[in-house]
């Protein structure tokens, strides 16, 4: 994987796949970059960007001295640092963390656009019964990682509930090599439980919000605050698409993407 060391020392590695426009693409709280491996055969001339978060794979942060309160800044920061280091004004494509991410580096980059699927923003009222990064750190300091993790699926990604989890979790590509995450997962509910979405959003650029009926109802309730707190933005609902939208659907995500950056 390609890595740069910009001038401020933040060291910065990704994956570059193409030629055209750069697509800087942001993956969520439990993926890892391969997450996007359906999506970067849909972006034709653009060129797509795959960076390795912090915390997640090498990187000179040290997520072991990170707290969790600084965990949503030091991640828009790496993505400021590599929008400077990719040709002209990228797009930035974040999918849950990753859209929360995409929003808040944008507020400070000068990027073109800004797509998010579903931004793991949390309603207030959710909010005060959600609790999931302290229940997951227990497990963790108990030494049940599985366990931690298997309360993330189980909230986040299906929270009506699922019949045989252990059968959903043996088709999950990126299990168990997530089980090794837990701790930067922690710190990242923790940075989403404490994040508030303020009255405005301050980012210039256009941004497309996107969503999907089959996900978390409070995740497509927040998409709407997301998109009403955006002074340029355009909200999309894909009827019988889940949390995982563009890894699931890929080619509808991405042509409603394409047709709104085109315009």
């Amino acid at each position: 994987m390609p890595t740069n060391l910009p001038a401020d020392g933040t060291e910065v590695a990704y994956e570059r796949h193409g030629d055209g426009q750069p697509v800087i693409l942001l993956h969520g709280g439990m993926a890892p970059r391969e997450y996007w491996n359906p999506v970067i055969p849909h972006l034709g001339e653009y060129a797509a960007v795959v960076p390795q978060r912090p915390g997640f794979g090498t990187c000179l942060d040290d997520p072991e001295e990170t707290s969790a309160d600084d965990v949503l800044e030091r991640e828009a920061e790496y993505v400021r640092t590599l929008v400077d280091e990719v040709d002209g004004e990228p797009i930035l494509f974040g999918h849950s963390f990753g859209a929360l991410t995409a929003i808040e580096a944008a507020t400070e980059a000068p990027v073109e656009a800004v797509v998010a699927y579903e931004p793991a923003v949390l309603p207030e009222e959710y909010r005060e019964e959600a609790d999931l990064a302290s229940r997951m750190e227990s497990l963790v300091e108990a030494g049940k990682r599985r366990e931690a993790v298997e309360r993330y699926v189980e909230q986040v990604l299906h929270p009506d509930g699922i019949d045989d989890l252990d059968a959903w979790l043996a088709e999950w590509p990126v299990w168990p090599d997530c089980v090794d995450l837990a701790e930067e997962v922690v710190r990242m509910n923790y940075a989403v439980e404490a994040y508030r979405l303020p009255d405005r959003l301050d980012v210039d650029a256009p941004v497309l919000v996107l969503t999907g009926t089959d996900g978390p109802d409070f995740l497509r309730e927040s998409a709407r605050a997301v998109h009403d707190a955006l002074p340029t933005s355009r909200l999309v609902e894909f009827d019988g698409v889940s949390h995982s939208g563009p890894g699931e659907a890929p080619d509808l995500v991405w042509a409603e993407a394409e047709s709104f950056l085109d315009r």
